[in-house]
């Protein structure tokens, strides 16, 4: 009988801490999908560079966490710190995509949707080679310098009875719901907000109603790249190691929740997240991570052949 207990305690813990991963690593797709959806709710553009700009979020933290923390620490007290790696990572990303927008996009606004599709692609290429060259290929870490111990918080968990909680996932959850909300708040409550609704549902007449579109697509990219830094802050935070080919497979990842969730929504988008992270961790934690990738992208088939809206979208209603 005991030992049937000790199994059924340490399948419970088990369950407990696979939960606590794919909620973080969730609550990180989420974040970047909502790029997705954004662009795509506004603009009908698959925005297929922004897994590389979360990579570029990933650097610009890494950088700052680097340049003071590992050089001056421990006289960088932890919360500054983070705050610095954040506020940076979420300038940068969000002037980059307002810069791809700006150069890549916005001259092929009025061409064929195949043109954009095609310019996303070349443009995510670019930005992985660049880091390439820039940065090399190989591995960085968030905290190979030792900071705190080795790691950005220090002690590395709580306890809640039995049951342990790491504080970065707590962090990671937490400032990735705020900011969520934060979003769909602005979304719906600002004039701004109002504003790129209207131009999701019909450009032509929000543009002669005088809203400037131009402006609120900007806007649209420059929330996106927000989101993505911060997501890639988190990401080195939970993960430590990423490489300029991280973007990639991470996107494709959040690009997948988006769709399962219902691209072009913002609350579909969140659920897919959550949902994408839980399937990964699941199955990497009870079957096999070679399956992990398997199990994920068979959601996204599935989703497209049984239900092509995703949980939250909406059918598409075609103009006559």
């Amino acid at each position: 009988m005991g030992g049937v207990l000790a199994f059924q305690l340490y399948d419970w813990h088990y369950f407990f801490a696979e939960l606590m991963n794919g909620l973080t690593l969730g609550s990180l797709y989420a974040l970047i999908a909502l790029g997705y959806t954004m662009v795509y709710g506004v603009l009908k553009l698959l925005n297929f560079a922004h897994g590389d700009v979360f990579m570029i979020g990933c650097y610009i933290g890494w950088f700052v966490l680097t340049g003071l923390g590992g050089v001056l620490a421990p006289r960088v007290p932890l919360v500054p710190l983070l705050l610095l790696m954040f506020a940076a990572a979420m300038v940068g990303c969000g002037a980059l995509n307002v810069a791809i927008e700006r150069f890549a996009y916005r001259p092929l606004r009025n061409a064929p949707r195949i043109a954009p599709l095609i310019t996303a692609i070349g443009v995510s290429f670019f930005i992985e080679q660049t880091a390439v060259l820039l940065w090399g290929a190989n591995p960085r870490q968030y905290d190979f310098f030792e900071l705190r111990n080795g790691t950005l918080f220090n002690p590395p968990a709580f306890t809640i009875g039995n049951l342990s909680v790491q504080y970065a996932q707590i962090f990671v959850i937490t400032s990735a719901v705020f900011l969520m909300f934060a979003l769909a708040l602005f979304v719906s409550r600002t004039r701004t907000g109002k504003a790129m609704r209207a131009v999701s549902f019909d450009r032509e007449a929000a543009s002669m109603m005088g809203i400037d579109i131009d402006r609120v697509i900007m806007v649209t990219f420059l929330l996106g790249g927000v989101l993505a830094g911060a997501a890639g802050v988190m990401w080195g935070i939970v993960q430590s190691s990423f490489n300029p080919y991280t973007g990639f497979g991470v996107g494709l990842k959040a690009f997948t929740a988006a769709v399962v969730g219902g691209i072009g929504n913002i609350g579909g988008a969140m659920l897919g997240g959550i949902l994408i992270g839980l399937a990964e961790t699941f199955t990497a934690g009870y079957l096999t991570s070679t399956f992990q990738d398997l199990v994920v992208f068979s959601l996204l088939v599935a989703f497209m052949l049984i239900r092509p809206t995703g949980l939250r979208g909406a059918p598409v209603l075609q103009k006559v």
